[in-house]
């Protein structure tokens, strides 16, 4: 039997036909792999202004949108933390200043809500945070004045990181470090921070936090990091970049209209999420610096699209 429209045989009909159904099924596999994970989290920065006035009702809608986990600024640790356990939701990250691994406080002298210097121990903030029953602390940005530009001088800060996260182990707290944009500005001899760090990293104590956006945003591939670095990411960030958005390294230089929500923007989420899932990645916050409009409808979004995978 031959298929007239075609010139195929039945049996060349049959052969293709199910081909195309084992690549139909390969790729449905493939769709299941990239769901959301089961316990979402937020990473409060988000909704940094509603806490200011209204902390409870914030929590509470982040909560009802079902919402499980959350990252919590270390100054917010004692005010937010009792409110959200009430609520179901579990603090499992936060996020702390640079200074405390490397005691350059002069860098952040000028930056807005310095830490106080009666609150300048390392030993002190892991306290804070194991008391808590937080997990992770995240080292959240090296100031311009302590990045430098040799590798040398980002070898040495990944030394400081790993015996801060010696001491960190020893308190029952995991440390890692976030990344923005400048981590993938090429340095004197033409490799990039994020990869001197990673080399330099001890896995066993110190772990990344990966922001896709800010990957992104710089021309590199969040997939291929998560691949590349798999050993390393224990914490990600998701949030989308919008369609238009120019690369940038400099935080400072992205437009606010570059953030937007989870799946509405040039991200191959489910990829991310695949490659994420490949790397053991722990928790997975959402976060949006910028908001066009409401940051809780901007949270919404994002977890429904999430929800919504395949």
């Amino acid at each position: 039997m031959s298929n007239r429209r075609t010139g195929w045989t039945r049996r060349e009909w049959l052969r293709t036909t199910a081909a195309g159904t084992l690549q139909a099924a390969a790729l449905a596999g493939s769709r299941a792999h990239a769901a959301a994970p089961p316990r979402l989290g937020v990473q409060l920065y988000t909704v940094r202004e509603l806490l200011k006035t209204r902390a409870e009702v914030t929590l509470q809608a982040i909560a009802a949108i079902g919402y499980k986990e959350l990252e919590v600024g270390r100054t917010d640790l004692a005010r937010l933390v009792p409110v959200a356990k009430t609520l179901g939701l579990t603090a499992v990250s936060t996020h702390m200043e640079a200074p405390l691994v490397t005691g350059n406080w002069d860098a952040w002298a000028s930056a807005a809500g310095s830490t106080p210097a009666a609150d300048r121990s390392l030993a002190k903030a892991l306290e804070t945070v194991r008391t808590h029953g937080v997990t992770y602390a995240v080292v959240s940005y090296l100031q311009p004045a302590e990045r430098g530009t040799t590798a040398a001088g980002y070898e040495k800060f990944a030394d400081q990181l790993n015996r801060a996260g010696e001491t960190a182990r020893a308190a029952g707290v995991t440390l890692a470090y976030h990344n923005h944009g400048f981590e993938f500005v090429p340095l004197t001899d033409g490799r990039r921070p994020i990869d001197v760090l990673a080399g330099r990293l001890d896995p066993a104590l110190t772990k990344l936090e990966l922001d896709v956006f800010w990957v992104s945003i710089t021309g590199a591939n969040p997939t291929e990091l998560l691949a590349k670095y798999k050993d390393h990411v224990a914490l990600l960030h998701l949030k989308d970049k919008a369609k238009d958005a120019p690369r940038e390294t400099d935080e400072a230089k992205v437009a606010k209209t570059a953030f937007t929500e989870v799946g509405s923007g040039a991200l191959d989420v489910p990829a991310i999420l695949k490659a994420a899932e490949g790397a053991h990645v722990a928790h997975y916050f959402v976060e949006q610096d910028h908001t066009a409009g409401d940051p809780i409808d901007s949270l919404r979004r994002s977890y429904e699209y999430l929800q919504g995978l395949p």
